[in-house]
């Protein structure tokens, strides 16, 4: 019979690619993942892997599976939240995603307004990465979206509110070779450096790359801190927004570079789905105020 702990088991050895690599990751030998997902495949009659000499790939059939598999396993997760809530006497879930280009500061200041307020509300806090943020708020996972950038969200029942603009500015480490030019730098004295990009969380939408030139190596993280220490240890260059490294640049740790092509300030907003309006997201919209208070708080 299927379980929970197969569905989870056979999810993982497709993220990762091979037994192996999904036992270490579990715990368990690669002897009982092998022998779990055999028990899958008889008990469908099919087969969900391809073995090769070192990994595994998924079959078609195993890709349907997959997919399947993976709604039913966020249907269990909501299942155990709900009962937990009736439980434990609270009420529905309100969920914040956040960009990562906002102050990490202001994130810990809402959530402790927030529990002042509604003592009796489960608020979840998730971090996201330009278009990952507006894709949880469109797919259900988030009520609000706050830093979300480049896709405002227009028209339908999301809302926005502007939060000012994100001023994006070149940086290299102190000691780089290009930190004495006094001159914009071209494209081709760029291209030999690796850049350090931030990767986008968006899972069902295409991922957005600040910026990259063609043939040029990248350094791929998670969030803006290991970005800013990358390129203060001189293992890369690339674009960030101002706020968050003026306090590195005042430092003497990173250097700010003129571009012959930078990239422009874009617009930043908080979104939410008008149609799903509470009495918690009226006040975190109240919280969070007007244009020019948010820019001041989260951006600046």
């Amino acid at each position: 019979m299927l379980s929970e702990s197969l569905l989870n088991i056979i999810d993982t050895v497709s993220r990762l690619g091979s037994f192996t690599a999904a036992a270490n990751y579990l715990n368990k030998v690669p002897s009982a993942i092998s022998y779990s997902i055999k028990q899958v495949e008889d008990e469908l009659g099919t087969p969900l892997f391809v073995r090769h000499h070192r990994s595994v790939t998924l079959t078609p059939a195993g890709e349907h599976f997959l997919k399947v598999s993976r709604d039913l396993l966020k249907q269990l997760q909501d299942v155990k939240h709900s009962t937990q809530r009736v439980a434990n006497n609270w009420q529905p879930t309100i969920c914040i995603t956040f960009d990562s280009l906002v102050r990490a500061d202001k994130i810990s200041a809402l959530i402790a307004h927030f529990y002042k307020k509604f003592d009796d509300v489960e608020l979840i806090v998730r971090l996201g990465v330009f278009n990952g943020v507006l894709e949880s708020l469109v797919t259900g996972q988030s009520d609000l979206a706050i830093g979300a950038t480049a896709a405002i969200p227009n028209g339908g029942y999301f809302k926005y509110i502007n939060m000012g603009k994100v001023d994006w500015i070149f940086c290299v480490n102190s000691k780089h070779p290009l930190s004495t030019s006094d001159i914009p730098l071209t494209d081709e004295s760029l291209r030999q450096y690796p850049v350090v990009c931030i990767e986008d969380t968006a899972k069902e939408t295409p991922k957005r790359e600040l910026w990259r030139l063609a043939n040029q190596r990248r350094i791929v993280v998670p969030d803006w801190i290991r970005a800013i220490n990358c390129v203060s240890s001189g293992l890369g260059v690339g674009f960030f927004p101002r706020h968050l490294v003026d306090i590195f640049i005042s430092s003497g740790r990173l250097v700010e570079m003129k571009l012959e092509s930078p990239i422009l300030s874009e617009p930043c907003c908080i979104a939410w789905n008008d149609n799903k309006r509470s009495t918690e997201l009226e006040w975190l919209l109240d919280y969070v105020g007007s244009t020019e208070n948010m820019h001041k708080e989260w951006l600046s």
